[in-house]
């Protein structure tokens, strides 16, 4: 049995693990984002992506990614627990970490046949398109779970807190 943290690998580990799958004929998926309260969102989009071919790797932004997209109170988990969270998941055959703004270097590193991004993303807006289709790959918008999304989770979270301390004061 493959334990989730050994699916967490480096840029260039993950090079070469997805060089020798497409080298054996399996098409790789790629998906990135960060995955903060992993919800079932989260997995439909990810078991939905698995669908468009044989392996997933999934990239994840690193908690100083994260603060600087969603602000200083994210993300709510650390990045090597949601890392090995997502890891742990059946459709999930890799995850790697990522730092920069945009996911676009580790796209380039890894060269996936298939791009998949959530729905809520415009295929104009979707980071790395180009580069995925310049190389015969594709692009794949996945569908949304209505009404469900980490932002709001944190939210209610945040009010409930606050009902909580009025009580309490």
């Amino acid at each position: 049995m493959t334990r989730a943290r050994d699916k967490i690998l480096t840029r260039t580990r993950a090079a070469q693990v997805l060089r020798r799958a497409q080298r054996r004929g399996e098409r790789v998926v790629f998906t990135n984002g960060c995955f903060d309260l992993l919800h079932v969102g989260h997995v439909r989009s990810l078991e939905e992506a698995r669908s468009h071919g044989d392996r997933l790797v999934v990239a994840i932004n690193t908690d100083r990614s994260v603060r600087r997209l969603k602000g200083p109170g994210r993300p709510v988990v650390g990045e090597r627990q949601r890392a090995e969270v997502l890891a742990g998941l059946a459709c999930v055959d890799w995850v790697v970490l990522f730092g920069e703004e945009t996911p676009l270097r580790v796209i380039r590193a890894l060269r996936p046949d298939v791009l998949a991004k959530g729905g809520d993303w415009k295929l104009d807006q979707i980071v790395g398109r180009e580069d995925v289709e310049g190389w015969g790959g594709r692009v794949v918008r996945l569908r949304q779970v209505p009404g469900v999304r980490t932002s709001a989770v944190v939210e209610r979270m945040a009010k409930r807190g606050e009902r909580g301390n009025r009580r309490t004061s």
